[in-house]
């Protein structure tokens, strides 16, 4: 399948972002990340290709509404290089095409397999289900809004196991969100947003952090984790009814 946007022009405002991107690549480059993290994956580098594309037709204007999520998920923005990046979604919703490379060196528990993967995302299911069922084609929803990450960087320990940021030694955290709030405010700068909304607490936070000096309003949404009991209950009517209230959405 082609891409949808095989004939789109990149606009002012995707290359800005492209741009902001790459710039954050090198950044975290120059970052050491000793024990607990045994291996880092960064898919908006080994996948520049999909997640540019994300880039070009879905931040292409600028938005009232930016979800942001924390960092990506070993069977979603890992295999795909799009946040929340379920496979179904990235590949038959937004029409992106499978990254082309993966990294040099991988977890053999935590291969790059791409389209391939056999595990689902079910944050990304969740999250893009919702937009999906209220918006129905992609185009409609990016319209008006965009999903971001804070941290472009996935860590795994010796054993394979998921670490996120917010669990990192004090000591790595602080040069990592430095790098990533920078980044996170060069998009509110070109996206200029009304309101940032944090897909759990952790990504609230960092949304805050950024935000609040800007002018730019914050909220937060349920995250849709399966670890979560509360996700696992009526998440979408929970996050719905939410976004209604902050006034992000018309009630139905």
């Amino acid at each position: 399948m082609l891409p949808r946007f095989e004939n789109i022009m990149t606009t002012a405002s995707a290359k800005k972002m492209i741009l902001a991107a790459r710039t954050l690549c090198e950044d975290l480059e120059k970052l050491l990340f000793p024990p607990p993290v045994a291996w880092v994956y960064n898919p908006i580098q080994y996948g520049r290709s999909a997640h540019e594309d994300y880039l070009k037709h879905f931040a292409a204007n600028r938005k009232r509404f930016i979800f942001l999520g924390m960092n990506p998920g070993p069977f979603g923005m890992v295999q795909t290089a799009v946040p929340f990046g379920e496979i179904s979604f990235v590949r038959d919703w937004m029409g992106i095409q499978e990254i082309k490379t993966g990294p040099k060196n991988t977890h053999p528990k935590r291969p790059i397999q791409g389209f391939a993967c056999p595990r689902s995302e079910v944050s990304g299911k969740r999250l893009w289900g919702l937009f999906q069922d209220r918006f129905g084609e992609a185009e409609s929803f990016f319209k008006d809004h965009f999903v971001a990450n804070y941290c472009p960087l996935a860590f795994l320990e010796e054993s394979g196991r998921n670490l996120t940021p917010d669990k990192l030694p004090a000591e790595l955290r602080q040069s990592l969100f430095d790098a990533c709030t920078v980044h996170l405010c060069k998009v509110l700068e070109i996206l200029k947003p009304e309101k940032v909304i944090g897909v759990g607490r952790f990504a609230y936070q960092r949304a805050v952090e950024a935000a609040d000096p800007m002018g730019i309003e914050t909220t937060e949404i349920l995250h849709p984790s399966p670890a979560s009991p509360a996700a696992n209950k009526d998440w979408k009517g929970k996050v719905t009814k939410k976004l209604v209230d902050e006034n992000v959405w018309e009630a139905d």
